[in-house]
């Protein structure tokens, strides 16, 4: 099992990379092809909702198939050739598809490295390690920052898209080549996600998955960009470093959160109160948003650090799944992880735009902050009638 999760670590910093790295690329993408931060918004919601969408044949394909194939398929497909479509790309639709193909090939790729722990580890164990397999592989969101920043300014992101398609390629055929399938459990038994979906424990936990990893996510992946450029006129190689903070953030507490369920004995309450203190932090940024750019890069950093409850959250439903069921259990509750980030960008767009043509700039981003802060709440509040899983 160690050297299987080592490996989805390494190629799970693929999939961090490229949910991130248009925060970066906003000023050349509307130089070259005219695509604005309401197109990245959409292109940025389309990634993700293609990642969750996937979730579903992903979770019966890793109960099927096994985790060597799923994985290894989607991302030699969808991953290389969504990159490589992006290179090419000449209008802001094409982005679009392409950030749809790359969604979806690196769907299976974490929830691989779940369904080998859920498979081959204990309950107590998940959320650990599942964090650490988060935090490794987030490596990829601090090259989405001032890396990916310096090879756009150095050899184009065009060149730049090109090398990680190839690099995408490489990465599937070591997955198919040395990656190993767990044994199928004992008893033959099937089921499906409305089994999973008929269990009440989960019914309050699902809201919550559903925000919990919107304002990190959204926040990081684009609007810290266009933010601190638009309001504070900071450079691309600025506009890296502030990413790189934020990202380093968002390691950090992936990595903090991981073994507090144990030293506390509880998810719920680590979650709970991390949530919270996330909401805070997001409603305080869209109070100060214009306040100094030094304030509000702290203030990411803070949503990114407090928000990166997902690993725990999954450990949390995890309790709840058989062991025929696992594949299917870790894609569902993924979906709705993922899949909230992208309903949630999709509408920061919407918001964005709109209110921009009304009031101005520094109006719409404490707007978009808002709206994360006040969907976070929301989503605390129905997880207060959630149960701790058994252990």
């Amino acid at each position: 099992m160690r050297a299987g999760l080592s490996l989805l670590c390494l190629t799970y910093v693929l999939s961090q990379f490229y949910r991130a790295f248009l925060a970066v690329l906003g000023p050349v993408l509307l130089r070259d092809i005219g695509a604005g931060p309401d197109d990245l918004a959409t292109a940025s919601g389309l990634w993700f909702l293609a990642f969750g969408l996937a979730q579903l044949p992903i979770g019966w394909a890793l109960d099927r198939f096994g985790p060597r194939r799923t994985a290894s398929a989607f991302l030699a497909i969808g991953g290389a050739g969504g990159a490589l479509m992006f290179a090419v790309a000449a209008t802001p639709m094409q982005i679009n598809i392409a950030m749809m193909l790359i969604g979806a090939g690196c769907a299976p790729i974490l929830v691989s490295a779940f369904y080998l722990l859920a498979r081959q580890g204990t309950p107590a164990q998940f959320a650990t390690t599942a964090s650490l397999v988060l935090g490794i592989g987030s490596v990829g969101n601090l090259g989405a920052s001032w890396p990916m920043a310096f090879a756009v300014e150095t050899v184009g992101w065009r060149a730049a898209l090109t090398l990680l398609a190839a690099l995408t390629a490489a990465a599937a055929a070591a997955l198919f080549i040395l990656l190993r399938d767990p044994e199928a459990p004992e008893g033959g038994q099937r089921g499906s996600v409305l089994d999973l979906l008929k269990m009440r424990a989960l019914w309050p936990i699902i809201p919550m998955m559903f925000v919990c990893y919107a304002p990190a996510a959204a926040v990081r992946g684009l609007w810290i960009g266009p933010y601190l450029s638009d309001v504070f006129g900071l450079t691309t190689s600025q506009l890296g470093q502030a990413s790189l903070v934020m990202g380093v953030a968002m390691i950090c507490g992936t990595l903090a959160y991981g073994p507090l369920d144990r030293v506390f004995g509880t998810h719920k309450w680590v979650i709970l109160i991390g949530n919270v203190m996330c909401a805070a932090s997001a409603l305080a940024l869209a109070a100060f948003a214009g306040q100094n750019a030094v304030l509000g890069i702290a203030l990411c950093a803070a949503i990114g650090f407090f928000g990166a409850t997902f690993p725990i959250l999954i450990a949390h439903t995890r309790g709840f799944f058989p062991a025929h069921l696992a594949g299917r259990g870790v894609t569902l509750m993924n979906l709705f992880g993922i899949g909230g980030v992208g309903a949630a960008q999709l509408a920061s767009g919407a918001i964005h735009s709109n209110v921009a043509a009304g009031a101005g700039d520094l109006a719409s981003y404490s707007a978009l902050f808002a709206f994360f802060g006040a969907a976070l709440l929301i989503g605390v509040v129905i997880y207060l009638f959630s149960r701790d899983a058994p252990a």
